[in-house]
């Protein structure tokens, strides 16, 4: 199965409804969950389904994204064949940049030639779910089809950042159209499915494609509807429905695009759940990472107060120490210091982050390595954080790098 099949993980896109948290990494590379960065979750999809050769496609400031490669992906075996390559645009032809998704594919074309697999499933690097690609693999070859696409199922339709899609009792695909335009209102409404960026060709079928699109032939910011809608009536494009019970991971359903800083902070505060919506638990699926080698993380009490550390319903990762401080509801990325009297809840922070004493954090994201003042206040007073953050539609405070985090007293 892994010989067979390449993987293109495109991981070169910015993310703009993610533009605070971009602004020094890609969106592949943004952290997520305590621990991760999204990127893991695609990767650990390859991972598991047995699919080990993987060419990672990186543009826009990929340093970290790159060392993150490194440091926690030097896992597969070249003598096996295996490999995780990040591959920046490599301007073979001219000197352009990658304009989209299919341009991207077009200026590795020599990769993928000289590659014995036959086929190459094309994979978003900044979604987070679970999924087992070797059982969509299984798919493709039983309904013979030359390009399968990954679907879900949604309640509604409307997404502005996925295609919608109409298949047949056979699930070959009948429509491919943007949620929302006059098209998609006439598409069947039996339904509701919605492509989630992971797609599945056969190479001489994408190779095809390649020779028959010039370069500027027509736009290239969507894969779904630039290249593959335009085939439905002529080849047989497959409809693969995620969640389903074939498979070895746990049929958990759940996918998110992280669209929006309100995507990327219900994403993370959905963790903290009883019972959340996606299973990280999973034993014979684990997400893996790099892990710096930190001491645990604890609670001690305050130097000064006296009063102990305390910690409720929230994640805290390796190296973090709770001083006499107070943390609830909230995840802690690696290192962060909260000192004594200082209260987090709701929150997001991210490696290094240290709150000062008394300072007090609610529903906030903060950037790596921000020292929070002492009797900071952030996320009480909107019309003042605004003049100083970035604050999401619902409220979320974004504290990033180069921004003054004086606050306003206690």
């Amino acid at each position: 199965m892994s010989a067979d099949t390449l993987i293109l993980l495109l991981a070169y896109d910015r993310g703009l409804g993610l533009d605070a948290l971009t602004r020094q990494r890609t969106k592949a590379a943004v952290p997520f969950g305590g621990k991760y960065r999204v990127i893991d979750f695609a990767l650990a999809n390859c991972l598991h389904s047995g699919l080990r050769q993987v060419l990672v496609l990186t543009q826009y400031k990929s340093h970290s994204l790159q060392k993150h490669l490194r440091d926690g992906w030097s896992i597969f075996s070249p003598e096996l064949g295996e490999f995780i390559t990040p591959v920046p645009p490599q301007m073979r032809e001219s000197q352009d940049w990658y304009a989209g998704p299919f341009d991207a594919i077009r200026q590795n074309r020599y990769l993928i030639e000289r590659n014995r697999a036959s086929r190459v499933l094309v994979i978003d690097g900044g979604a987070i779910y679970r999924m087992d690609y070797a059982e969509l693999a299984r798919a493709h070859e039983e309904s013979q089809a030359r390009i399968t696409v990954a679907v879900r199922a949604v309640t509604a339709p409307g997404s502005d950042t996925q295609a919608r899609v109409a298949a047949d009792e056979n699930e070959r695909i009948i429509g491919l159209t943007l949620a929302g335009d006059e098209s998609s209102a006439q598409m069947p409404a039996a339904e509701h499915l919605e492509t989630m960026g992971v797609y599945l060709f056969d190479k001489a079928c994408l190779l095809e494609q390649l020779d028959r699109i010039e370069r500027g032939m027509r736009p290239d910011q969507d894969l779904a509807l630039d290249i593959i809608a335009p085939l439905v009536q002529t080849e047989p494009v497959m409809a693969y429905r995620f969640g389903q019970t074939r498979g070895r991971v746990t049929p958990d359903r759940y996918w998110c695009d992280l669209a929006s800083i309100d995507a990327y902070y219900q994403a993370n505060m959905a963790l903290l759940r009883a019972e959340p919506p996606l299973d990280l638990y999973q034993s014979d699926w684990t997400i893996l990472t790099y892990q710096g080698q930190y001491p645990p993380a604890r609670t001690v009490p305050g130097a000064t107060s006296g009063n102990e550390g305390v910690f409720v319903n929230s994640m805290l990762a390796a190296g973090t120490v709770i001083r006499g401080g107070g943390v609830n509801h909230s995840i802690l990325f690696p290192r962060v210091q909260v000192r004594d009297g200082a209260i987090v809840e709701a929150s997001i922070l991210f490696d290094g982050v240290v709150v000062g004493e008394g300072a007090h954090l609610n529903r906030c994201i903060v950037e790596k390595d921000i020292e929070i003042p002492p009797h900071a206040r952030i996320g009480f007073d909107l019309k003042r954080d605004r003049e100083r953050f970035m604050v999401s539609e619902e409220g979320i405070v974004v504290v990033t790098k180069g921004r003054s985090v004086s606050g306003d007293p206690a």
